[in-house]
C-alpha cells in the first residue's frame, strides 16, 4: 500500500460520527442537519433539460479536454463575471468533474517531491487541500486565519525557510469556513511572494456566486492579476464549480482556468487519469454557465435565510454575517466539540467543531471554540435549527 495513505487524517465527517457514537438524541424533536456544506436548494429545470436531452452523446468517449462549446462558454462567463478582457478556451480553460477532483490533482502536477517541498494551506481549510499534499509527497504548512485579524490569513506568521520550500499554495475566498473574501491588497501580497518564491497559487472559488450585496460581487483571483497587470495569469489557476452557483452537486462540474502553461501540464495528468466528463453533463454545464438568473435566485433564498437566522443566533452567540458562503462560522462558549455533541443530544441538532475543520499550528488551532452551521436546508428548517442552537447556548 502506498505509505502516505497512513499520514490522512480521518475525514471531518467521520470524526463527527465518531463524535457523536453512542449518544442517543432526544427523539421528540425531528433531526435538522446543518453539518454538511451540501446544496439542498431545487436545480433548476433548464438544466435538467439540457441534460436529458443530450443523452445521445453517452454513446462516445469524451475528450478529455472537453468540448470547444463548453470552454467558450466557461471563458465567456469568466469575462462577464470578472471584467477580464479576455482568456483563451482553447489553452486557459479546462472542463473538471467538480472543483474537489481537480484540487486534489492539482498538487499531483505541480509538487516536485525529491525537492522537499512543502504546500500551503489556510487553516481552517477543505480538507482537501491537506490530502491532496500529502498524498502528493509534500509536507502541509498552514498559514492561520483567526478573528483577531478578521480571518485574514497571516501569510507574515510563515517562516522564511518555509517559503523558500513552498511549491503550491492553496487559498479560498470566499473561505471555508470563515466567508472572509479577499482583497486587492492581499493578492498583491500574495503575487508577489509567488514570484519571489516560484511556487502555484490554487485559487479555491466554488463559493463566488454565493454573497450578498449584488453591486458587490466577490473578487476573483484572475481579475485580481489583471487589475495588477499580470498578464497570462504566471503560476495562478483558479477553481470553480457549478454545485453552489446552481444546485447541482451530483452533476459534479466545474473548471481549472488560468496559466496555459500549468494548464497543459494539468492536461497531460488527467489525460492519463480518465478525468473526461460526460457529454451530457458538458451540455448540461454549458446550459448552466450561460444563464445568471437562476443564480440571482439562489443568491436571494441565501439573504433570506442569513437574515432569519443571524437576529435569532445573535442574542446568544457572536455570529456575524459573512461576506459569502453559506455557513455561519460562530464562536462557542464551551469546547466546541462538546458544544456539537451536546447540542445534538438535547436538540437533535449537528453542526461540525470547527477544530475539526483545522490544524494545531503556530501555537493554536483556529478552528477551536467555533462552529460550523450550514444554512443549506429549506428555510424553515434552518430557522429552526438556529432557535434550537441558540437554546442550547442559553443552557451552557
Amino acid at each position: 500500500m502506498n505509505p502516505d495513505l497512513a499520514k490522512l487524517q480521518p475525514y471531518p465527517f467521520e470524526k463527527l460520527r465518531a463524535l457523536f457514537a453512542g449518544v442517543t438524541p432526544d427523539s421528540s424533536l425531528a433531526p435538522i442537519s446543518l453539518q454538511l456544506g451540501e446544496p439542498k436548494h431545487p436545480t433548476p429545470a433548464f438544466i435538467k433539460e439540457a441534460l436529458t436531452r443530450s443523452l445521445g452523446g453517452l454513446a462516445a468517449y469524451p475528450p478529455t479536454v472537453g468540448s470547444a462549446s463548453l470552454r467558450e462558454a466557461i471563458a465567456g462567463w469568466l469575462v462577464r463575471r470578472y471584467r477580464l478582457s479576455g482568456i483563451d478556451p482553447a489553452t486557459q480553460v479546462l472542463p473538471v468533474n467538480g472543483s474537489r477532483e481537480a484540487l486534489f490533482a492539482i498538487a499531483q502536477v505541480v509538487v516536485d517531491r525529491a525537492r522537499d517541498a512543502l504546500v500551503l494551506c489556510p487553516n481552517p481549510f477543505y480538507q482537501i487541500y491537506e490530502g491532496a499534499a500529502l498524498l502528493a509527497g509534500a509536507a502541509p504548512v498552514y498559514a492561520n486565519a483567526d478573528r483577531a485579524r478578521g480571518f485574514a490569513i497571516d501569510y507574515a506568521a510563515v517562516p522564511q525557510a518555509e517559503w523558500s520550500r513552498v511549491q503550491l499554495l492553496y487559498t479560498c475566498s470566499p473561505a471555508n469556513p470563515t466567508g472572509r473574501v479577499m482583497t486587492l491588497e492581499e493578492w498583491q501580497r500574495l503575487f508577489e511572494l509567488a514570484d519571489r518564491h516560484g511556487f502555484v497559487i490554487a485559487s479555491d472559488e466554488c463559493y463566488s456566486e454565493l454573497y450578498f450585496d449584488d453591486a458587490r460581487p466577490p473578487l476573483g483571483a484572475l481579475e485580481a492579476a489583471e487589475r495588477l497587470g499580470r498578464s497570462g495569469f504566471a503560476r495562478l489557476v483558479v477553481f470553480s464549480s457549478l454545485s453552489k452557483r446552481s444546485n447541482v452537486p451530483g452533476m459534479r462540474s466545474g473548471f481549472v482556468a488560468g496559466d496555459a502553461a500549468v494548464l497543459k501540464a494539468f492536461l497531460l495528468y488527467r489525460t492519463y487519469h480518465g478525468s473526461a466528463m460526460s457529454p451530457a453533463v458538458q451540455a448540461a454545464s454549458e446550459a448552466a454557465w450561460g444563464d445568471e438568473a437562476h443564480v440571482a435566485a439562489n443568491r436571494a433564498w441565501y439573504r433570506e435565510k442569513f437574515a432569519a437566522a443571524l437576529p435569532v443566533i445573535r442574542q446568544p452567540l457572536d455570529a456575524a454575517m459573512p461576506e459569502g458562503g453559506f455557513y455561519l462560522w460562530i464562536p462557542t462558549p464551551i469546547d466546541d466539540a462538546g458544544f456539537a455533541r451536546g447540542l445534538y443530544e438535547k436538540y437533535n441538532v449537528s453542526v461540525l467543531p470547527g477544530s475539526y475543520l483545522a490544524r494545531e499550528a503556530h501555537g493554536t488551532n483556529p478552528g477551536r471554540q467555533y462552529i460550523r452551521v450550514a444554512l443549506v436546508a429549506p428555510p424553515d428548517e434552518c430557522l429552526e435549527g438556529v432557535r434550537r442552537i441558540a437554546e442550547f447556548a442559553r443552557s451552557v
